[in-house]
């Protein structure tokens, strides 16, 4: 198969990262499908997808004919196997979980035609884990993007020991067309790149705290402006919902046995409780508040 050879895109999980990754791509003139349980789901990541692009159009960066025709280009469809009839490339954005995409993966195996190439967005789990649950695994690659698909330009292309480089190069064409730049791993690990260049600085931010060596607020601004980030690590992790971070240390635990990749006590203490982060007004900082005031453990 070759990218001229792609005409429909798949995404399962209508979530902010897939439905963002189903609008980047009818941006860039793909006809899209979008999966998810109902209906429900799939209008809200519509709707969010809408309020973006709205705000696009209101500051001159797009012409409201491109909004509209790129929002037509998306078919929302929650029956799996209807969605999956005429894709020939397949996005899975589900829950950050294995048992769930293997089941996918499974029941995608046998609802796509034989051609399509199946992907997983997991930032954590590696397609070797998820791969032999289909026929396919020499057509499984994970696409892992960044948050939000809508602005970030990166995606990790990551081959599996099955993954064919005609695949892992099919995706990272396919990354440049949708108007995103593409890293190939030749060599899958937990974590990929990025996450775990940011995890040994995340790890050693949490070790500083938890050895009472300044707050986590002092900690962000330090790391703001003396390395010049954006965000420090705690801030950074709330816009990314702590939850995700969680299940992502659990999830590496679960492989490699190293004590050091469980969740810290701060990162538990706040998930225990329902302070996910943004998305719950409640994390490390509070939000209801301008500027985002710490909150205690």
């Amino acid at each position: 198969m070759t990218i001229d050879d792609i005409k429909r895109i798949l995404v399962v999980g209508a979530g902010q990262m897939g439905a963002q990754i189903a609008m980047q791509a009818a941006l860039h003139g793909y006809a899209v499908t979008l999966n998810d349980l109902s209906m429900e789901i799939v209008e809200k990541g519509m709707k969010g997808n809408r309020v973006q692009l709205e705000k696009r159009v209101a500051k001159g960066q797009m012409a409201q004919a491109q909004m509209d025709a790129a929002i037509g280009r998306i078919r929302l469809e929650p029956d799996l196997e209807k969605a999956a009839r005429d894709a020939d490339f397949v996005i899975e954005a589900i829950v950050e979980r294995l048992e769930p995409k293997r089941e996918l993966f499974s029941r995608l195996d046998s609802f796509c035609p034989p051609h399509a190439i199946l992907v997983s967005n997991s930032s954590t789990l590696m397609i070797s884990q998820i791969a032999p649950a289909t026929k396919r695994p020499a057509q499984c690659a994970n696409m892992h993007w960044f948050y939000p698909p809508l602005v970030m330009r990166l995606v990790e292309v990551v081959k599996g020991k099955d993954t064919s480089e005609e695949t892992a190069q099919l995706v990272a064409e396919l990354t440049r067309k949708i108007g995103r730049e593409p890293v190939i791993l030749r060599k899958e690990l937990p974590g990929f790149l990025v996450n775990r260049i940011l995890r040994a600085l995340g790890r050693e931010a949490y070790y500083l705290l938890e050895q009472g060596v300044a707050s986590f607020a002092d900690i962000d601004k330090a790391v703001e402006l003396g390395l010049n980030h954006p965000m420090g690590p705690f801030k950074l992790a709330d816009f990314s919902g702590l939850d995700i971070g969680y299940n992502a240390r659990l999830e590496t635990y679960e492989i490699t046995k190293d004590p050091s990749d469980l969740p810290p006590k701060a990162l538990e203490t706040r998930v225990k409780r329902g302070d996910l982060g943004r998305k719950t007004g409640r994390g490390f900082y509070d939000y209801s508040s301008t500027p985002p005031t710490p909150t205690p453990d």
